[in-house]
């Protein structure tokens, strides 16, 4: 079902990866990807989907925290990075 979208992105990243005067971060979401509840408690992962117990998954809230972390103390210049649960 989110396969045309999954492509466009790993299209987008190939691109990044091969600009070289660039500085650029990718943050990835989990498989489940929707509202939830900001619970502040993460993992972040690299280039593999993070998976609990539960399945795939990261809230809008969790993923904007990540994200706003990475813009505050950036950790992952010319990465891709995931966040789940």
């Amino acid at each position: 079902m989110y396969k045309a979208e999954a492509s466009a992105g790993n299209d987008f990243l190939d691109l990044l990866r091969r600009q070289s005067d660039l500085d650029w971060t990718y943050l990835s979401p989990s498989a489940a990807f929707a509202p939830g509840e900001r619970t502040g408690k993460f993992r972040l992962g690299r280039d593999q989907l993070l998976t609990n117990d539960k399945g795939s998954h990261i809230s809008f809230e969790d993923y904007a925290i990540a994200l706003a972390d990475e813009i505050e103390k950036p950790a992952h210049s010319r990465q891709r990075f995931t966040v789940g649960y």
